[in-house]
């Protein structure tokens, strides 16, 4: 990686840290600070279990301005005007020259921060909304709301970065097109993450993993599994935890696959690979998911919907995708699979391939980087040492 001045200093704003928004900051955090930037993280304090407090660990090995972790709502508070100038005094006291928002909630935080930073410093605020805005339903009041917001924070914004295509696309349209400066950056894996999964004596026939909601399409994915039974009868484990999850659960039993659908409980991608021999991933909406990438560098077999950012990941392999919430669909790819697994293992070689190479932690850093000192001018009064710094 082309080495950055320790004097270029990075602040990044999340609420939540779970989810692969908080695998994306992780990563990019930790490969800011291997380049050399001075990074810092602030985040809320309620969330997490124990994988999320090793990440944590991990960063605050790595970040030199350090992890503040405060209270912080899921929804809309009147602690958020306390908040957001907690988060600016802090910003200021570190001397950061990029305040990075993520997700709606820390979006808005970082761009109501920025506004009060401008008076005093050149910080430079950008806002990666993580496909969660675009999923709001346009006709819904929270939809409408939410959309309203992002046009009054959009003049505080100075730069976007957009996990995929499809969510810069949405984005355009739900809320406006970005007047400032705009770039997709996709996620990425690092190197140690791809292998080949092995099987346990036991595995089942399909997982899920994931958040147990509607929007990733759990039901969809269970009435398909029970629609099919009587010709290919399969096995799933559901891996995950989530709002839906009792619901899902009620559903397994009133489809009569009691005896057919495991629920597990949270536990890691590559523990979950273990224990199947494909990967669903049902999405009725997704940005650009963690999950196929995950399950991709494993050379795990996908069935998957056409949700989001899906097709960008694929790219030309033929992998065929289930039109979102189509349960005769999706039983149709569960029966091909189950009557002849070999082409879709034929693609996930081709599609660990194509993970391997155009979904990379160092090229999504040094992208973000890029972006943040080329196009925004970010510490650019620090630009004679960075170059020199690159240039050693």
């Amino acid at each position: 990686m082309v080495p950055v001045s320790s004097n270029f200093r990075i602040l990044h704003c999340l609420r939540a840290p779970t989810g692969g928004l908080f695998r994306h900051v992780h990563d990019v955090a930790l490969g800011q600070a291997e380049l050399g930037a001075d990074v810092g993280i602030i985040c809320d304090s309620s969330a997490g279990d124990s994988n999320v407090e090793v990440a944590m660990s991990r960063l605050n090995d790595n970040c030199a301005l350090g992890i503040t972790r405060i209270p912080m709502s899921s929804n809309l508070d009147f602690s958020d005007w306390r908040l957001y100038r907690k988060i600016a005094k802090l910003a200021r006291t570190l001397d950061v020259d990029v305040l990075h928002g993520h997700g709606a909630k820390g979006g808005a935080y970082a761009r109501l921060a920025g506004r009060l930073l401008r008076k005093k410093q050149s910080t430079k605020v950008v806002y990666t909304p993580h496909g969660g805005i675009v999923h709001y339903a346009p006709s819904s009041l929270s939809g409408k709301l939410h959309f309203a917001i992002e046009r009054k924070l959009a003049p505080l914004t100075d730069g976007f970065i957009f996990e995929s295509m499809f969510a810069g696309n949405r984005y355009a349209e739900l809320v406006g097109r970005p007047q400032c400066p705009a770039r997709v950056i996709y996620n990425g894996l690092q190197r140690h993450e791809f292998y080949d999964s092995l099987l346990a004596d036991d595995a089942a026939d399909f997982v899920f993993v994931g958040k147990l909601c509607k929007l990733k399409g759990v039901d969809v994915f269970l009435e398909a599994l029970a629609a099919q039974q009587n010709i290919f009868p399969g096995r799933a484990i559901i891996v995950g935890s989530g709002p839906n999850e009792t619901y899902f659960r009620r559903l397994a039993r009133r489809l009569g696959l009691s005896a057919q659908v495991a629920f597990s409980g949270p536990q890691p991608a590559r523990t979950a690979f273990v224990r199947a021999r494909c990967v669903v991933i049902p999405s009725r909406a997704e940005s650009l998911p963690y999950i196929l990438l995950e399950a991709a560098a494993a050379q795990m077999p996908i069935i998957a919907s056409n949700a989001g950012g899906i097709p960008e990941m694929i790219g030309d392999i033929p992998l065929p995708l289930v039109p979102p919430g189509d349960v005769d669909a999706l039983a149709g790819q569960l029966r091909a699979f189950l009557n002849d697994p070999r082409p879709y293992l034929r693609r996930a070689a081709e599609l660990q391939s194509h993970v391997a190479r155009d979904f990379s932690v160092d090229t999504m850093t040094r992208e973000v980087v890029d972006f943040y000192i080329s196009e925004l001018g970010a510490g650019i009064h620090k630009l004679p040492e960075l170059e020199a710094s690159a240039n050693a």
